[in-house]
């Protein structure tokens, strides 16, 4: 296949790859990291390749794989993370995928608390649209197993808590409502906008976060009146902070700023009216794609 070609059908897939390993990484720069390897395979391949589309899948799946296999065996990762908030340009709506659907914050935890063979049957099958013959091929596995995994990744997704798609102008009304309550240290108001069991996780980095006195949560809180309470006793904290609205995943988000840099950033999912998800990513090598926007 002469280069000029090669070049051409890699980068007419390149988007498709980093929208599949932002999903199963829920990192940018390591989603880079896997486009820029598959494109060293892609370049060193001997064989002819019919369907590049599935060959390129496979190689940033398996890269993908070892990746989360390689960071478990090194214990990297034992705390809960929250995925990168992403300008969802960068990564496309990769072949007319819904971006909303596919990137929301919401969904990417409900991924992460799959296993990496999960997530990648459950991505592959209903997001990139590959058979069960095709994922069985590229997993080294039987039909029978990818569809038990698939089954599997179903009831996990299934567990999480729904996300209603509500328009960017309804999202934008709860997410003001909720920075104002915040702001004036409105705890009534605040946890009058939450679901009752509405859940608050964040994410401080290795080193965990600090805001005033108050340090960042090590699992996730629970319940309208302990996360009001909680997220006004922060914002109390707060001083020399400028805030932000960007569009992250899909949907309006905060964005907070201190002396010019980007320190944390406010997501929300909604659900009948209600706030049932907030999202708090505060770790500094997870704002990279803040800072770029």
């Amino acid at each position: 296949m002469p280069a000029m070609i090669d070049v051409t059908i890699f980068e007419q897939y390149r988007p498709v790859l980093r929208a599949l390993a932002y999903r199963m990484l829920g990192d940018t720069a390591r989603a880079e990291d896997i486009v820029q390897e598959a494109w060293i395979r892609w370049q060193n391949r001997e064989v002819e390749v019919d369907n590049p589309r599935a060959y390129l899948l496979t190689i940033a799946t398996r890269l993908c794989l070892n990746e989360l296999d390689s960071a478990h065996a090194r214990r990297e990762e034992p705390r809960m993370q929250l995925p990168e908030p992403i300008v969802v340009d960068e990564i496309g709506a990769a072949e007319g995928l819904e971006v909303i659907e596919h990137v929301s914050m919401a969904v990417l935890v409900a991924l992460q608390r799959l296993t990496p063979a999960e997530r990648a049957v459950l991505l592959l099958h209903e997001v990139f649209d590959l058979s069960h013959a095709e994922i069985a091929e590229l997993l080294r596995k039987t039909e029978a197993s990818t569809r038990q995994l698939l089954r599997r990744a179903r009831i996990g997704i299934s567990q999480a808590r729904p996300v209603e798609l509500v328009s960017r102008d309804e999202h934008r009304r709860l997410l003001r409502a909720f920075t104002e309550a915040v702001r004036s240290g409105d705890v009534a108001t605040l946890a009058s906008l939450l679901a009752d069991d509405a859940t608050l996780i964040t994410d401080g980095g290795p080193d965990g976060a600090r805001v005033g006195r108050i340090r960042n949560l090590a699992r996730p809180l629970v319940g309208a009146h302990k996360i009001a309470a909680f997220v006004t006793a922060v914002g109390a904290q707060s001083s020399d902070v400028d805030e932000r609205e960007i569009v992250l995943n899909g949907q309006p988000a905060i964005v907070r700023f201190r002396a010019g840099r980007p320190f944390a950033a406010l997501l929300l999912s909604i659900a009948d009216g209600k706030i049932i998800q907030i999202f708090i990513q505060a770790d500094p090598a997870r704002l990279g794609q803040v800072i770029a926007s």
